[in-house]
């Protein structure tokens, strides 16, 4: 094994909660973000919870990263459609102004080297084709990503041509006993949802478990259950979490359940899925239970990191504490409070993108302690605003300010090649 392979480690990089952070109800089928269209949104107090989320990881022993936010509004997309943010009409710039890049989880798929026929961690960046709002990020996201993990132990790629739909790794887990040692690959695609579109297409994912290298006897396409998307899990995230040799899923996750826990089964890993009757999918959704982050701390304890709207969901809670008392796989449950990104529906899951790697050969700009928390968290401080209401977000005063937070926050980290995007 080289020594790439041998300091693998599992590192969360967070997106950092952007400046322009507000409530356009731009994406169909997440329930959260219809909810609360048109809500006056906090963009300082989401950032400084985001930050709060990496402390508390930190606070466990967790390796932590972050991503920064993008350049919005995303004047080069506006140019493209013969438009700029001063003229366009409102929906179109409410989609120029989105800061949804706040969700790493979407960010890339990534393969690591225990995976790959070439010994390389691979990334590859996710189109984001089926929201206009989203559509955008992925030439700012590669460039990001270009930059993080330029070392020649990693190889990043563009993404898949966009007749196929790519959601990153919302839609995509790795099942393996260590971090550091072989597993399987598990990419999660629809095909219908009701009302709602099916954001994962096969194609995509085939493409991309082949630009990955992967094995294929090592490498499943399960299909997402159109309940499940109708219901509004418009990620397999929604319903599901990977993590070492644990898969943590609801019982309507899947089209054909019995397959995965046969696949499980048959690879030794553990199923530990949760029956509809005693948390119905609808709770389930609402609360983000799989939405969560599921870890391995340096202890070995499994731990699950939820969102403060499981504890108050009685179901769901109900679950977690006879599941704890039970002496299950899951042996620890942490709160976490990120409000703001789950009126938007995002969860502690949306918000990061795990890489397992060896952190020393990652630019050390993305990486994070409590010291470069506090200084990250005094720049959000000065610049990001108090509040946006969506029928301010061409106002010229509000535009400089979130170009002007973003600067400074880069100039924070030393990212100033990222400044174009």
């Amino acid at each position: 094994m080289s020594g790439f392979a041998a300091q693998i480690r599992e590192i969360n990089f967070d997106g950092i909660i952007g400046p322009s952070h507000n409530y356009a109800g731009l994406s169909l089928g997440n329930l959260a973000s219809t909810r609360n269209a048109g809500a006056v949104s906090q963009p300082r107090a989401a950032a400084l919870q985001g930050l709060d989320k990496i402390r508390a990881n930190l606070a466990l022993g967790l390796a932590q990263g972050v991503f920064v936010p993008q350049p919005r509004p995303a004047r080069t997309w506006l140019g493209e459609l013969g438009t700029t943010i001063e003229t366009a009409d409102a929906e179109l710039a409410a989609n120029a102004m989105s800061a949804s890049s706040m969700w790493a989880a979407n960010a890339a798929t990534v393969s690591p080297t225990p995976d790959t026929v070439d010994g390389k961690c691979h990334l590859t960046v996710a189109n984001l084709r089926t929201m206009p709002h989203r559509s955008h990020e992925w030439p700012a996201t590669l460039a990001q990503l270009k930059v993080a993990f330029a070392h020649d132990g990693f190889a990043v790629h563009g993404p898949v041509p966009p007749a196929f739909g790519d959601e990153g790794a919302a839609n995509h887990m790795r099942l393996a006993a260590t971090h550091g040692q072989p597993g399987i690959e598990l990419f999660v695609y629809g095909v219908a949802g009701g009302p709602y579109p099916a954001r994962q297409h096969l194609e995509a994912s085939r493409a991309v478990a082949r630009l990955h290298r992967l094995n294929p006897a090592r490498t499943f396409f399960i299909e997402q259950s159109e309940e499940a998307i109708a219901a509004g899990a418009f990620h397999n995230d929604v319903v599901a979490v990977a993590n070492g040799p644990v898969l943590f899923a609801h019982e309507k996750a899947f089209a054909r359940r019995d397959e995965v826990a046969e696949l499980c089964a048959r690879n030794e890993f553990e199923l530990v899925e949760v029956a509809d009757a005693e948390v119905p999918l609808a709770d389930a959704i609402k609360s983000y239970l799989f939405n969560a982050q599921l870890v391995t701390l340096p202890t070995d304890e499994m731990t699950l990191v939820v969102p403060s709207e499981a504890r108050e969901t009685a179901s769901v809670w109900a679950w977690l504490q006879r599941h704890l008392a039970s002496n299950g796989a899951i042996r620890r449950v942490e709160v976490v409070d990120v409000r703001q990104s789950m009126a938007n529906g995002g969860g502690p899951a949306c918000l990061r993108l795990r890489v397992a790697c060896d952190p020393a050969a990652v630019d050390p700009r993305f990486l994070v302690d409590d010291a470069r928390l506090d200084r990250l968290g005094e720049v959000i401080g000065r610049h990001w605003p108090v509040e946006i209401d969506v029928a301010d977000l061409q106002r010229p005063s509000l535009i400089a300010a979130v170009e002007e937070a973003r600067a400074a926050l880069l100039d924070a980290l030393e990212l100033g090649e990222l400044a174009s995007g």
